[in-house]
């Protein structure tokens, strides 16, 4: 059996391992044949690895020292599927991103301040700049406090993330498409690219009220078909190609706020819904708020600096934009909270390749 050193962690509302990348294999294929033996993915409760049976808690983060002379440290997200023996690395993941700075000041990578370290993380997945914010009294990451996310319980010490440089993080622009709306399938969207690639379109283009659940959606067959026909659309549209075995783009559901908020959301991972909201995801629809002209500016018009109420199933998440007017929407910076905790610390184990079933 190989021993893997690896800390497990909660960041925002997923979880999953956090590994220093000289501690896998160097080879991509190599390296993700490992990731999916040790989440024990193929397998619908991962049963035979540390994965926990859903999106949310199939996910991989990797970190290392940056040789970006703006960066302190590297991030690597690898979504890890669970019924699929497959990994996509296309797309970053904000709410395990709220784990990376306190796992890099943990392990020597960033030197702690005192009472806040700034660690300025770069993804590799998108080659794009967070600064990420940890309380860090008396040069120690804290992880308890009295900020709530929801879809998470209890408290944690809040960690800020700013998006620096997010829009067209995959495509290269923030309308990949080039303009605000597209037809698909006869339904008007959205495409936008503002940390993670989505299509975004109103629930009552496609019969849905916009508060069902989760499990609801994912038992509705003919939805999920119609969601997964402009998804793959909208992909070829953005410059994305086929995206038939890709995470991105993600389809969101969008109608009016019912909680207070600013909008009502239901995201897809892309063929689950998602029981929150990622927090890249929220990041690109507060942000589409503010493009005039966008489905999402129909229900909630945002301009200049704003604070977005964004509902979703298990709550609600806020997101602060900064914009002056006089500047173009691809200038946006946007900010959020989140908590993260550290759930373990030690070694996964993962038979060797003669033992182990592919």
């Amino acid at each position: 059996m190989q021993a893997i050193p690896c800390v497990l962690m909660r960041g925002g509302t997923s979880r999953g391992p956090v590994f220093l990348a000289n501690h896998l294999p160097s080879d991509p294929a190599q390296r993700d044949e490992l990731l999916l033996k040790i989440m024990g993915s193929g397998h619908e409760l991962e049963i035979d690895g540390i994965g926990g049976g859903s999106p949310q808690t199939s996910k991989v983060a990797i970190v290392s020292a940056s040789s970006h002379p703006q960066a302190d440290v590297d991030y690597l997200f690898v979504q890890v599927m669970v019924a699929q023996r497959r990994v996509d690395t296309a797309p970053n993941c904000g709410n395990m991103l709220c784990a990376i700075g306190p796992f890099a000041i943990e392990h020597g990578l960033v030197n702690a301040a005192a009472p806040v370290t700034r660690v300025r993380i770069r993804n590799l997945n998108t080659n794009t700049l967070i600064d990420s914010e940890v309380l860090t009294p008396h040069g120690r990451v804290r992880y308890e406090g009295d900020t709530q996310i929801d879809g998470v319980p209890g408290t944690a010490a809040p960690i800020k993330l700013t998006f620096l440089d997010a829009a067209g993080a995959k495509t290269g622009r923030l309308l990949p498409t080039g303009q605000v709306r597209d037809r698909f399938d006869g339904v008007e969207v959205t495409c936008i690219d503002m940390a993670m690639p989505m299509v975004l379109m109103h629930a009552e283009a496609l019969g849905k009220s916009g508060d069902e659940t989760p499990a609801e959606l994912d038992a509705d067959a003919e939805l999920l078909q119609r969601l997964e026909s402009i998804r793959l659309q909208a992909g070829r549209a953005m410059g994305l190609g086929d995206v038939t075995q890709m995470v991105i783009p993600k389809p969101v559901l969008l109608s009016p706020a019912r909680q207070g908020g600013s909008l009502n959301t239901r995201y897809f991972m892309p063929h689950n819904c998602h029981r929150s909201l990622a927090a890249t995801g929220a990041i690109g629809l507060a942000s589409a708020c503010a493009l005039p002209g966008s489905v999402a500016f129909d229900l909630a018009p945002v301009r200049g600096a704003a604070l977005v109420r964004l509902e979703h199933p298990g709550g609600q998440i806020e997101v602060s934009l900064e914009c002056a007017e006089d500047e173009p929407p691809e200038a946006m910076r946007a900010s959020l909270i989140r908590t993260a905790r550290r759930l373990f610390t030690g070694e996964v184990f993962v038979p060797s390749s003669r033992s182990a079933r592919g």
